[in-house]
């Protein structure tokens, strides 16, 4: 199956049927982007978030995307409408960004590609939904009220999806994927920076491996 996100496809249920946890993952060293890559897909997640906050980011997506085809990697921490472009050029397939605001939602839509906006209020929320966007990330999920926020949010708001990022563990991860409102979390615990340092793809390959226990009752369907 092609990674590829297209436009009319919902990027929550695309990234969830990859997997039930979106590694948000942190590269210092460009010659850890592909080996990570390919360690999460060997472990049954051929997803990436790699997020814009080193000077190599952008050569890893470009490089992870050229050499591992397999997985679908976009480009997290988009804080600037400069952002956005440059992680399109370099060959993103979906953005992140941990809050919106009129300019960066209006980049993100212009680049085409499918996106997640962040927000962490109900006034954020409504606000992302005043322009047709229903899906959006959570951040921080843990500080701005964790699954108990999203749960309260779910009634009022029944239209808006989210992937909560911000906190999230192993041991609450099941909490957040329960919620009907979530179809899938952020998470950085599968790539330990301690396991990329030292080039331990067996470890990013078994804790990818972990999350498969996480998935929450129906998203078997989506993963079918």
């Amino acid at each position: 199956m092609s990674p590829a996100v297209s436009p009319a496809e919902s990027l929550l249920d695309a990234l969830a049927e990859r997997a039930p946890v979106v590694p948000v993952v942190v590269v210092d060293d460009l010659a850890h982007a592909v080996p990570v890559a390919r360690a999460l897909a060997a472990g049954g997640v051929p997803v990436v978030e790699l997020t814009l906050r080193t000077p190599v980011a952008l050569d890893a997506i470009r490089a992870i995307a050229a050499e591992v085809p397999e997985v679908l990697v976009g480009a997290g921490t988009v804080v600037t409408p400069d952002q956005a472009e440059q992680a399109r050029a370099a060959g993103a397939q979906f953005l992140v960004s941990p809050g919106a605001t009129p300019r960066l939602l209006a980049a993100m839509d212009a680049t085409g590609l499918p996106f997640l906006a962040g927000t962490a209020t109900v006034s954020e929320v409504l606000a992302v939904l005043e322009t047709g966007r229903t899906e959006m990330k959570f951040f921080p999920a843990e500080a701005s009220g964790g699954a108990g926020f999203l749960g309260s949010v779910a009634s009022p708001v029944p239209t808006a999806r989210f992937c909560p990022t911000g906190g999230i563990t192993p041991g609450n991860a099941a909490a957040y994927l329960a919620l009907p409102n979530v179809a899938c979390v952020g998470g950085s615990w599968l790539t330990p920076k301690d396991a990329l340092a030292a080039g331990d793809w067996a470890r990013v390959t078994a804790l990818a491996g972990a999350t498969a226990a996480l998935r929450a009752p129906g998203q078997d369907q989506l993963a079918g």
